[in-house]
């Protein structure tokens, strides 16, 4: 027996640049926080100032790479720590994203090809 699928129309456009605009915000707001978290960091443990701080922050965030040479253990082994943070931030920022865009994609998709009829009652 085959399961019951539920046919639900594309959203409307209107409900996915909402959706878009909204998942935007929520990434803004965690790469602020997580440059914030970052420039915090280093002002403390590797003694650089706020400009400094922040753009180290930010050049790790992006994949870029340190720009101030850290000298004490502390700072670098926050540098350790928040590179694969990044890492981690990165993919998940991307994740957030491109989210609606890949389900309008697949919704859009699937709903094309019911429109040509199912493919899996043709007898093989």
């Amino acid at each position: 027996m085959r399961p019951l699928r539920v046919r639900r129309p594309l959203p409307s456009r209107r409900h996915f640049v909402a959706h878009l605009v909204r998942n935007g915000a929520m990434a803004g707001a965690f790469i602020a926080l997580s440059l914030t978290m970052g420039a915090v960091g280093y002002r403390s443990l590797a003694h650089l100032p706020w400009i400094d701080a922040y753009l180290n922050a930010a050049m790790i965030l992006t994949g870029m790479g340190p720009v101030a040479a850290l000298t004490e253990p502390g700072a670098k082994l926050f540098a350790i720590a928040y590179s694969l943070y990044s890492a981690m931030a990165f993919l998940t920022v991307a994740a957030v994203i491109l989210g609606p865009v890949v389900t309008r994609l697949l919704h859009k998709l699937h709903l094309d090809m019911d429109s040509e009829g199912p493919a899996d009652d043709h007898p093989a």
